[in-house]
């Protein structure tokens, strides 16, 4: 069985999840299973409907209520750890089953720095993870003990956005 390695995409620069889901098209092209753990995401995008097309593809996300975590209430933020924590454990629940070649872990950086992913749980997956395991995290924010052990590390850095143009998200391109 081929060594599974550590991704770790961080940076203000576009890109860390379109890399994570370039590598996730590519797996499931050779006939590998993924598992997709979206953190800090619920509304809908082009993306999630593309990996609805794919039968080898299993998608958990979401989070309390349509605001940033900075924006939410406690009650909000606890019920956001709930359900990241959920998603998670199913996600490493079909680790353990053989469900499951590539795992994406995506803004799980940014949910373990907002508290509202449990750091045991990733610690535990990156300290036990099955050799043949493909992992991938992402967020804007590295975070040492994750790069500690990542066998990929990229930084994407923001040179130029249409954001600080004013020139708002677009369906298709940044959703």
């Amino acid at each position: 069985m081929a060594q599974g390695l550590v991704h770790v995409y961080y940076g203000y620069g576009k890109g860390k999840t379109t890399a994570a889901l370039g590598l996730c098209l590519r797996a499931c092209g050779s006939g590998k299973k993924a598992v997709v753990v979206q953190f800090l995401k619920d509304t809908p995008s082009g993306e999630i409907k593309s990996l609805g097309c794919l039968e080898n593809v299993t998608l958990l996300r979401g989070k309390a209520g349509a605001m940033f975590v900075t924006d939410m209430t406690e009650e909000q933020k606890a019920e956001t750890r709930r359900i990241h924590d959920e998603n998670l454990k199913k996600a490493l629940d079909l680790v353990r089953r053989g469900e499951c070649d590539l795992l994406i872990l995506d803004e799980a950086m940014d949910a373990l720095q907002f508290d509202v992913l449990d750091e045991g749980l990733v610690r535990g997956l990156l300290e036990n993870k099955p050799r043949e395991l493909e992992v991938v995290i992402t967020g804007h924010k590295p975070i040492g003990w994750v790069l500690d052990r990542a066998d990929y590390i990229t930084e994407m850095v923001k040179i130029r956005h249409p954001f600080d143009k004013g020139i708002p998200a677009r369906k298709g391109i940044e959703f």
